[in-house]
């Protein structure tokens, strides 16, 4: 990062998937969680959700710190049946993560993540969308996992790199964007932006 003292990258995001995923990318930041509510507007299309609260978030975290870049995030699931997509965000209690996992049994699904960068009063807003194929989970399956936690802060009501890794029969894109940052395509804005 060129201006990495001046100006250091602010992930507005509380997730540490998303923060260990920067780390590891080598990329330098620091974390402003933005505290947003998130509900989808009628008739916003998944991706178009994801990519405003991405937007939102990103706002919300500058405001506060005026001049610096930030960062800010937001991942979705969704189950398209043709008609009415399902988005599954994040599950409201046990009960809630039994009823997406179910859903998600033995059928493909979209993961989608939003990206918004504002830096240098630029507003950069994109997304990425990974396919993932689950082979059916038994019903016994699911309860084990809610029993682990796990579940429970996450898109979906998984984690692909933690206890659902057994139940995945295939993925078509980008692996750590369905952990929650397409870290390439974050790259590709920062390097847009001259932060990288």
């Amino acid at each position: 990062m060129q201006n990495g003292a001046a100006s250091p990258l602010i992930l507005a995001s509380a997730s540490p998937r998303r923060a260990e995923l920067l780390r590891a990318a080598g990329i330098a930041f620091r974390v402003e969680a933005s505290n947003l509510e998130e509900a989808r507007e009628s008739g916003e299309t998944p991706r178009a959700y994801a990519e405003r609260l991405a937007r939102d978030k990103a706002r919300v975290v500058a405001q506060r710190f005026p001049g610096q870049p930030v960062l800010a995030a937001d991942t979705i699931v969704v189950l398209r049946n043709g008609v009415d997509d399902a988005v599954l965000e994040k599950p409201a209690d046990a009960a809630d993560a039994a009823r997406m996992l179910r859903h998600l049994s033995g059928r493909a699904h979209e993961v989608t993540t939003a990206v918004c960068l504002l830096a240098q009063g630029e507003e950069q807003v994109r997304s990425e969308t990974t396919r993932v194929l689950f082979r059916r989970i038994e019903t016994e399956e699911i309860l084990a996992y809610i029993a682990t936690g796990e579940p429970m802060d996450k898109a979906g009501a998984y984690a692909i790199q933690g206890g659902a890794a057994r139940w995945v029969d295939k993925i078509e894109g980008d692996y750590e964007n369905v952990v929650g940052l397409p870290v390439a395509l974050v790259r590709r804005m920062l390097q847009a932006a001259e932060l990288l």
